[in-house]
């Protein structure tokens, strides 16, 4: 999968290069350059024109974001940033991404060389399929999405599933009342009562989960629940991102948390959102720190089973860019409890992992480009009237 990667380390320490670089070298990576700034890491940019860039966030001389900023103007490549686990670090990993970046992986506290060989795979695996990404599409749209596949991805979009919407079956229970006129569309049309979102991302989904966010109508009245693969002192930050960028009330999820319509949880890094129980249009979650699934914690598939098993109305599933497969299994349980499932398509998918096997499972309605697929969320969700 690594085979013919070629990377550049930036990073001010002189040992974490040497570490970082050991363990791209150990996964058949290659590394062609390092950095001690982000004004040499440009450099080696322009110089080797590697396939993928690990970006130290403070460097002297030219941090981590300038650097980016420079790199994607001057000759786009792919950027994961390597961050500190703080508060501080977070909202500049984040404004990082905002500069271009597609990802971050952070680095371990304690014993660091001893936490980076452990963590070693996964760095490996997130760098290979960070490589894949086309930036030089994403940069130029100026939209944040993806442009060409992971190393993960395949031919097709999978069986089962087609560009036609249609309306919204509910997921048991009568749900046929309506919260206001939705607009579009050839009839008036009204939106279903107390419908629920389940949005689940990985590499790449950041950005595309706040764009989607963004485009959602508060009249909508959707229950929101975000899992998006993130370590714990991160996702606060993303949802108070996402709380600042949308109509919805987003917060981090905490044990017990309830939500109703116009709301939204994003997962706690590190533990697993389950919705406990769900009455009367308000939902209630419980955070768990049970065995990572798919080898992830938070799960995507574990929000949407108790998803699918718990609430009894309008229930639409949503898969966006990432590695690996959690979320697939998730929308099989949505769709057979009589939700409906959205999957982003490949050419804007940073990473075309987890919606190619999620579309392969058979059960995903929609398979939609990032800029529809908030236009799709909601003709899931709105009904004819007469």
């Amino acid at each position: 999968m690594t085979d013919g990667v070629r990377a550049v380390v930036a990073d001010d320490s002189h040992f974490m290069r040497s570490v970082i670089s050991d363990i791209l070298s150990d996964g058949h990576i290659d590394v062609v350059a390092q950095a001690r700034d982000g004004e040499e890491a440009v450099s080696a940019v322009i110089e080797h024109q590697p396939d993928v860039v690990t970006m130290d966030v403070e460097m002297p001389v030219m941090n981590g974001i300038e650097a980016t900023e420079r790199i994607m103007a001057e000759r786009p490549t792919p950027v994961l940033m390597l961050s500190a686990h703080t508060d501080e670090n977070a909202d500049v990993t984040f404004e990082a991404l905002d500069r271009g970046a597609v990802d971050f992986f952070t680095k371990p506290g304690g014993e660091v060389s001893m936490e980076m060989s452990r963590l070693k795979d996964q760095l490996v695996e997130m760098v290979s399929s960070v490589a894949a990404v086309d930036v030089g599409a994403r940069h130029s749209a100026g939209t944040g999405s993806g442009g060409g596949a992971s190393s993960d991805s395949g031919a097709g979009s999978g069986g089962g599933a087609s560009s036609d919407s249609g309306t919204a079956p509910t997921a048991g229970g009568d749900s046929t009342a309506v919260r206001g006129a939705a607009g579009a569309g050839s009839g008036r049309t009204a939106y279903v009562a107390n419908p629920t979102l389940v949005i689940g991302s990985s590499t790449g989904g950041p950005k595309m989960v706040e764009q989607v966010m963004e485009s959602l109508p508060i009249e909508a009245d959707l229950r929101v629940l975000i899992i998006q693969h993130m370590p714990e002192g991160f996702t606060g930050r993303f949802a108070e991102r996402i709380n600042t960028r949308s109509d919805y009330e987003v917060r981090e999820a905490t044990d017990g948390a309830r939500i109703a319509g116009g709301e939204g949880l994003v997962a706690a890094g590190d533990r697993h959102m389950v919705v406990k129980n769900y009455r009367n249009g308000r939902l209630r979650t419980k955070l768990t720190q049970d065995d990572p699934v798919n080898s992830v914690r938070p799960a995507v598939d574990v929000t949407m089973r108790t998803a699918a098993e718990t609430i009894d109305d309008p229930l639409v599933g949503l898969i966006l860019t990432g590695m690996g497969e959690d979320g697939a299994d998730g929308i099989r349980q949505i769709k057979q409890a009589g939700g409906r499932t959205i999957a982003q398509d490949e050419a804007t998918s940073a990473v075309y992992g987890m919606p190619k096997r999620a579309a392969e499972t058979g059960c995903v309605d929609s398979i939609l480009p990032i800029d529809d697929i908030p236009d799709g969320i909601i003709d899931t969700i709105t009904t004819e009237v007469t």
